[in-house]
């Protein structure tokens, strides 16, 4: 790495701090930014002709950032390792604008490159930390940050639908113990386990959220205080995944399949998986084998010597 001007380093400390302690980001996804924002400025010394200073960061357009993409396209870089490189970069220059060093709009004109079409997928347990970590956005109201925290909990520490956990009212979590009553596809019933820190992270949004809404018997509100829609939770979701750099798949279903596929990885059976996930039929649930099994061979082809 190029030795930085004194002002940068200690910012690039300070925002990696921030993502650590306020964020909570993984020590996987702290080291990928961390190299990622290292590649972009080494990029910048030969491309300035110097090194880069806050004032020059601050001074780029858009065409010096899709140099940049064309140069990693050059070295033959994946577009999913870009997209990430880019959300990198993107999370630094939003640290430094929120703090008041430099303000460049060049770079939210600054598109990642479209990534291949994939077989929906789960998240790793990583990416799922993540996504819970970085739904905590300074850029919103606190009890707006404390719902898409919430909901995000549901979905993969219940494996709840979207549909599913949109649904829910205020009293079904008011009288949940350890475990929640779920009305399922098919008015199908099912009982699910309510762990202590996804009803920690339900009682936070309650207790934060305004009163006096139009629909306060929702559980999850709308910025007009109606139930939250899919839309607006998808599209929360959509921004959670451009600044992680995960692939399209990455969807609210995949926290669902995460959770399923993370609790066949723990050693759950199908039985217990399907009855969790409120599957009719067991022949569903059994396909998160087959992504298991994936996982699995994938360990095998980067552990085994004769692989």
């Amino acid at each position: 790495m190029t030795v930085r001007d004194p002002q940068l380093a200690t910012l690039i400390t300070a925002w990696h701090e921030q993502l650590a302690s306020e964020r909570r980001a993984s020590t996987h996804t702290l080291t990928a930014y961390g190299k990622d924002l290292d590649a972009f400025l080494d990029f910048l010394v030969g491309h300035l002709g110097g090194s880069p200073t806050p004032a020059r960061l601050g001074s780029l357009r858009p065409a010096d950032f899709r140099s940049w993409l064309a140069h990693r396209a050059s070295l033959g870089s994946a577009r999913t390792s870009t997209a990430r490189a880019l959300s990198a970069v993107k999370s630094f220059f939003r640290y430094l604008d929120r703090e008041g060093i430099i303000s460049n709009p060049a770079i939210h004109a600054v598109r990642a490159p479209k990534l291949p079409r994939q077989v929906p997928r789960p998240l790793t347990a990583d990416e799922s930390t993540d996504v819970l970590a970085l739904a905590d956005d300074p850029d919103q109201p606190r009890w707006v940050t404390l719902r898409d925290i919430a909901l995000l909990m549901l979905l993969y520490g219940c494996g709840l639908r979207i549909g599913e956990a949109l649904s829910l009212d205020v009293r079904h979590i008011r009288k949940a113990g350890e475990t929640m009553r779920i009305t399922g596809k098919g008015n199908k019933e099912r009982v699910v386990p309510l762990l202590p820190r996804v009803k920690k992270a339900v009682d936070g949004y309650l207790a934060a959220r305004p009163d006096g809404a139009p629909h306060y018997s929702a559980l999850f509100l709308g910025v007009q205080g109606k139930r939250l829609n899919a839309g607006v939770a998808q599209r929360r979701f959509r921004a959670l995944r451009t600044t992680l750099g995960l692939l399209e798949s990455a969807t609210p279903h995949a926290m669902r399949h995460s959770f399923a596929t993370h609790l066949l990885g723990s050693g759950a059976d199908l039985r217990t998986i399907q009855e969790l996930l409120g599957h009719a039929s067991l022949s569903t649930t059994q396909r998160y084998t087959d992504v298991d099994a994936e996982g699995l061979l994938e360990v095998y082809r980067n552990a085994h010597p004769h692989a």
